[in-house]
């Protein structure tokens, strides 16, 4: 009934709004995913490098954000898109850490200790978040997470073509799917509210993590 009224109301749907949100608020509109920095710059390796680094440390690990929120998730629809998630993005993770082999160490950045403290704490609010006990909350940052790979990807896509690395097939990041999960999940205003407060957080934090890959960049450039 509470979808109903989202629709009579003529309001937007649950998953246009997450969709929406993680276009303005995630990855694709930072500036440094699209700079020559990463992207054909003559330090791209090296930035590239530590991109690959830096995402291995995030989300490189297992159990990830994915695998907590299905764990906060009892909701059967919301269960069977985790579930295929979850496969999905144990792709996603064997190719991180491929990618940091053939990338070689990371690279030696000024004020290291300081953005290695920044990025660990972005990694457990990352956890926090995946497992919150706020219903809806883990698994609107499952979502988002998957959402915003897709421009995550660019970039590890452009490191395994410089690393010489082959990229396994893309499937975790269907839009679609990903929407209609949202709007199947999110039949009442509090559920919608949950979802979209985790979907912000983990924008949030995405967008943290080229902040600071930025930082480093123009730390090592000036160095």
């Amino acid at each position: 009934m509470a979808t109903a009224s989202f629709d009579i109301a003529g309001a937007p749907r649950p998953g246009e709004l997450l969709r929406n949100l993680v276009a303005r608020s995630g990855s694709a509109s930072h500036p440094y995913l699209w700079s020559a920095a990463l992207r054909d710059g003559p330090e791209a390796s090296s930035n590239l490098a530590d991109a690959i680094h830096f995402l291995c440390t995030l989300h490189g690990r297992h159990p990830g954000a994915i695998d907590h929120a299905a764990n906060r998730t009892p909701d059967q629809d919301a269960r069977a898109w985790l579930e295929d998630a979850i496969s999905a993005f144990a792709i996603e993770r064997g190719y991180l850490t491929h990618l940091a082999v053939a990338a070689g160490p990371v690279p030696g950045t000024p004020g290291a200790a300081d953005s290695d403290a920044a990025l660990l704490a972005q990694r457990n609010a990352i956890a926090m978040l995946a497992c919150s006990e706020r219903r809806g909350c883990a698994f609107g940052a499952a979502l988002a997470l998957a959402l915003d790979w897709a421009e995550v990807r660019t970039v590890v896509d452009l490191a395994a073509a410089r690393f010489g690395v082959e990229a396994p097939p893309y499937v975790i990041g269907n839009a679609d799917r990903i929407a209609e999960a949202a709007d199947r999940f999110a039949v009442a205003p509090p559920l919608q509210r949950a979802l979209l407060f985790g979907a912000e957080q983990i924008s949030i934090q995405h967008r943290g993590l080229w902040d600071l890959l930025e930082a480093r960049q123009q730390a090592r450039a000036l160095a």
